[in-house]
């Protein structure tokens, strides 16, 4: 028992010394009006997604593509250990940190010509995420309804 607490102790160490951040993934980004595919484990959702377990709702906006893209950007900032590591006109890319184990989540938008905002929000490692990409997607979502001032976003 006392070595197999040693054993628990030393590789958690070791993971929070060298971090859970995973290698960033190469196949983020737009590739002919998508985002990737969620892979079969059960720790990702996207918007385009055809099956019912990693399927999300886009969010929707009314007014212009420039004023939604502000609006997430603000409730992308709003979270904690949240940070920006791509933009471009119709694509914003984040990091999500988890507070202990310090586990980076890659979360995408995808800004189309439709007033749609594709969501994906992937886990770099592990298998389940017990739903926390899921929960995060609907936070935003709810953070940028609260902005507009109405409720243009299902």
């Amino acid at each position: 028992m006392k070595q197999l607490s040693l054993v628990l102790f030393v590789t958690i160490g070791c993971m929070m010394t060298i971090g859970c951040a995973g290698s960033r993934p190469d196949n983020l980004g737009i590739s002919n009006g998508k985002l990737a595919d969620c892979p079969s484990s059960p720790n990702c959702v996207n918007s385009q997604a055809a099956d019912d377990d990693h399927a999300v709702a886009p969010f929707t906006y009314e007014g212009s593509r420039k004023a939604a893209f502000s609006r997430l950007k603000n409730a992308v900032m709003s979270l904690k250990r949240t940070q920006i590591v791509e933009e471009r006109d119709n694509y914003l890319r984040i990091e999500c940190k988890s507070a202990i184990m310090r586990f980076v989540d890659d979360v995408e938008f995808y800004f189309p010509e439709e007033k749609v905002i594709h969501v994906r929000s992937a886990s770099r490692i592990g298998y389940s995420d017990l739903g926390v990409n899921k929960k995060r997607v609907e936070k935003l979502r709810e953070l940028f309804n609260a902005s507009s001032g109405s409720a243009d976003v299902k």
